[in-house]
Order: C-alpha cells, then sequence, then structure tokens
C-alpha cells in the first residue's frame, strides 16, 4: 500500500503489468496492508492455491487468469467488490456485465466468476 493506493501486480504474457485503485469501505475493497499471506498477495483476496483448485473443481491456471484479470481490472473502474462480502448469485449476475463493460472477452468472464467462487468455496460461503 502506498499513498493510499492498493498495488496490484502480475506477469502476463511476460509484460509486467501494475493496476490499482484507492481506499473506501471493507465491503467495496478497501484493502488494508499487513497480515498478506507468506506467498505474496493480499488476504482478502488469496491467491489461488492447489487446495482451492481442487475444492472448486476448476484449474489452478483458470483459477490464477480470474486473479489476475480480478487483480488488474476490476478496480480500473471502481472500488474492490471482495469475494467474501457478495453472494454467488449476485457475482453470477455482475461480472458477465463488468467483464463486457471493461471490453473483455469470455474466456476472462469465465475466469475471473470461477475464482470469484473459488474464493467463496474455500471461505465456506
Amino acid at each position: 500500500m502506498r499513498n493510499g493506493l492498493v498495488l496490484a501486480s502480475a506477469v502476463v504474457g511476460g509484460f509486467l503489468m501494475v493496476g490499482c485503485t484507492g481506499g473506501g469501505s471493507p465491503l467495496m475493497g478497501d484493502i488494508p496492508a499487513g497480515d498478506e499471506p507468506a506467498e505474496g498477495g493480499i488476504a482478502e483476496v488469496p491467491n489461488p492455491t492447489a487446495e482451492m483448485a481442487l475444492k472448486s473443481g476448476k484449474s489452478l491456471e483458470q483459477l490464477q487468469q480470474g486473479h489476475v484479470v480480478y487483480m488488474l481490472k476490476c478496480g480500473e473502474c471502481h472500488r474492490y467488490m471482495l469475494p467474501k462480502y457478495v453472494k454467488a448469485e449476485k457475482w453470477q449476475v455482475t461480472i458477465p456485465k463488468m467483464i463486457q463493460h471493461a471490453g473483455l472477452g469470455a474466456t476472462d468472464e469465465k475466469a475471473v466468476l470461477n475464482y470469484v467462487l473459488a474464493v467463496k468455496a474455500m471461505e465456506g460461503s
């Protein structure tokens, strides 16, 4: 976290991509620094793991793609909607609209939806 901005970065196709977002309520993604998992990332937006892939029935690669798109694109226009605070049914309605609004394709839509639903499955919600 730097000057009130949350920075996210990932290597996609050999390019380092960085996104950022400002503050706000915890519900909408005012993600405080600290208590991040040792492997990197933000506690409220966990990095995909083999356990997450197994529990969700989705590939780790697809969950990783969804995580990257979520971190780099979802905060460009609005504060992050944290997976744990949004019901699965709401994600299923919201993500297609937001992916289209962001000019992304069906592959990204599927990956982001699978990622947020996998996070919810890990949290038991």
